[in-house]
C-alpha cells in the first residue's frame, strides 16, 4: 500500500502501514484538507488484509503544531463555517478511533491541539523524552468538541483534562507519562512503535480485534456482554487462529497467525 494525499503520506511495510504527516514547512500543521483525506485514508487501511497495524507519526521530528489556524479566518469565520471544520475534525478523529486495527501515534517534538487531538484518537502514544503536548482552546476562545474532549478524559482522567484544557499549557513528556497522556517514553519513538506495531501484528487478530471493541464498550460505558459480544466469543472459537493457537501451545512452538 502506498498513496499520497496532499501532505499525507501512506505507505507500508509487510502488516505494518505507516502515516506521516508532512508538512514541515508550516510545522505539520493539520490544514482541512488533510483533516477531509483521514476517513478516506483510514478506510484504505481497514480495507487491505495484509496490513495490521496503522503507525501515525510526523516528518521533520515534529509530531505536529495543531490545526492550520491560518484558515480560521476564512473556513472557521462563521458557526457555519465552525461547525463544517469541526464535524471533519470528528469524522478524521473518529475514522482512526473505529479502525478495526491497533493504531500508534509516534510523537517527537510538539504534539498540539489537533495534533494532540490524532495523537489521541490512536490505540497507544509513544513519545520522545523531549516532546511537549498541550490543547490550547482557552488560547483561542474556541469550546474543544465533545469528542477530543471524551478522549482527553479517558486518557487523563477529568481533573487533568480540566487542567489541561483550563490553562492551555505546554506539558512536557515525562508529565504527560506519569498522567497517562501517552504510554511510553523511548529516544526512538518511531523504532519504538515499530517495535510494538511487529509484535502486535504476530499477535492473533481475532483477539485484537475483540479486545479493541470490548475495550472501546468499557471506556463507552457499555458493560453487559451482549449478543454482538457472544458473537465475537463463539466466531474466536471457531476460527483458525484459536485452533493454531492451541495447537502451537501443545506443540511448544511459536503460534503463526
Amino acid at each position: 500500500m502506498t498513496g499520497v494525499s496532499e501532505h499525507l503520506i501512506l505507505t507500508s511495510d509487510g502488516p505494518v502501514a505507516t502515516l506521516v504527516i508532512d508538512r514541515s514547512a508550516k510545522k505539520n500543521a493539520i490544514s482541512y484538507q488533510m483533516w477531509a483525506a483521514i476517513p478516506g485514508i483510514a478506510a484504505r487501511v481497514r480495507a487491505d488484509d495484509d496490513v495490521r497495524v496503522l503507525i501515525i507519526r510526523g516528518s521533520a521530528d515534529l509530531f505536529s503544531a495543531g490545526a492550520d489556524i491560518s484558515e480560521f479566518t476564512s473556513l472557521r469565520k462563521d458557526p457555519a463555517g465552525a461547525r463544517r471544520y469541526a464535524d471533519a475534525i470528528e469524522a478524521a478523529t473518529k475514522a482512526l478511533t473505529g479502525l478495526n486495527k491497533p493504531t500508534i501515534a509516534a510523537v517527537e517534538g510538539f504534539c498540539i491541539g489537533g495534533g494532540c487531538e490524532l495523537a489521541l484518537a490512536c490505540d497507544l502514544r509513544i513519545a520522545a523524552t523531549d516532546a511537549r503536548f498541550g490543547v490550547t482552546p482557552s488560547k483561542l476562545g474556541i469550546v474543544f468538541n465533545l469528542p477530543s474532549t471524551k478522549q482527553l478524559v479517558d486518557a487523563v482522567g477529568p481533573a487533568w483534562a480540566k487542567q489541561i484544557l483550563f490553562t492551555g499549557d505546554i506539558i512536557d513528556a515525562d508529565t504527560a507519562l506519569r498522567i497517562g497522556l501517552v504510554n511510553e517514553l523511548h529516544a526512538e519513538p518511531a523504532k519504538r512503535a515499530l517495535e510494538l506495531a511487529t509484535t502486535m501484528a504476530s499477535r492473533s487478530q481475532v483477539t485484537i480485534r475483540g479486545a479493541k471493541d470490548i475495550v472501546g464498550r468499557i471506556v463507552d460505558g457499555r458493560y453487559e456482554e451482549d449478543e454482538e459480544v457472544h458473537f465475537m466469543y463463539s466466531a474466536s472459537v471457531n476460527s483458525a487462529d484459536y485452533a493454531e493457537g492451541v495447537s502451537a501451545f501443545l506443540e511448544k512452538r511459536v503460534p503463526r497467525f
